[in-house]
């Protein structure tokens, strides 16, 4: 295994359970605690994590940066990237939420989809840069660096002149009693607007964000047309969201 690869596993072990300890690490990888102590300790130096005595932690109970959160369970959010390909059709309109499961799925495209894409998402629009045939319009507004999306008045009222064939948005948290939720105010309403504005809403995320509520109020859970994770749809932890008229891919 890869130095990357272990470290990718460090940190989702991190974000999953808030704390990791040496030896744990050490059977999970199969390496050395030598081995892992070395990688938290380049971890740390990133600021990624915080090392302590015996293992790791958060580096703050701050929710993970963008760019933390790029580099956890990258395996699963590529394989929702993977099952949106056959939903996409030549000459939508496609509403690209901000989210890294987004990033993903926009980097997995067809090169030669002509699409109209039309996102806050700054680095949604950066990896679509190479696509020519897909327009890409940029949503203007005030810049979130948690994000790295943008937000505000500028941005709602941009996505409330738009009538998206589809919305891919990417899930904070989601709830079939407390619906859709988030942790960051400004962001769960550019997400509320998407979805009131679009025809037909995907949500993409992975299974550890269902049943988990957050702070902040989007959308009832059934505004979801189509929920899409990294299980397997006959999964008996979705039977409950199908029951609940959402479409399971």
């Amino acid at each position: 295994m890869l130095k990357a690869e272990r470290q990718n596993i460090i940190l989702e072990q991190v974000e999953k359970n808030n704390r990791v300890v040496l030896e744990e690490l050490s059977a999970l990888l199969k390496v050395s605690t030598d081995t892992v102590r070395r990688d938290i300790k380049e971890l740390s130096d990133r600021g990624m994590l915080k090392a302590v005595r015996g293992g790791a932690i958060h580096q703050s109970p701050l929710p993970p940066t963008f760019k933390q959160r790029q580099l956890i369970e990258t395996k699963e959010k590529q394989i929702i990237a993977n099952k949106l390909l056959d939903i996409i059709k030549p000459d939508q309109v496609i509403l690209i939420d901000s989210g890294t499961t987004t990033v993903i799925a926009a980097q997995s495209l067809p090169k030669d989809i002509p699409l109209t894409v039309v996102t806050n998402s700054i680095p949604v629009a950066s990896v679509l840069e190479d696509f020519q045939n897909i327009k890409v319009i940029l949503i203007g507004g005030r810049v979130s660096q948690r994000t790295a999306s943008t937000y505000g008045y500028e941005a709602i009222e941009a996505i409330r002149k738009i009538r998206a064939d589809i919305c891919l948005l990417g899930i904070c948290n989601i709830d079939l009693k407390a619906g859709i939720t988030g942790l960051d105010y400004e962001d769960c309403e550019v997400k509320k607007a998407m979805i009131e504005t679009s025809r037909y809403i995907v949500a993409l995320s992975t299974a550890d964000k269902l049943g988990v509520l957050n702070p902040f109020y989007i959308a009832a859970a059934n505004s979801i047309d189509l929920l899409i994770t990294e299980k397997d749809p006959s999964s008996f932890d979705l039977a409950a969201y199908k029951e609940a008229g959402i479409l399971i891919k």
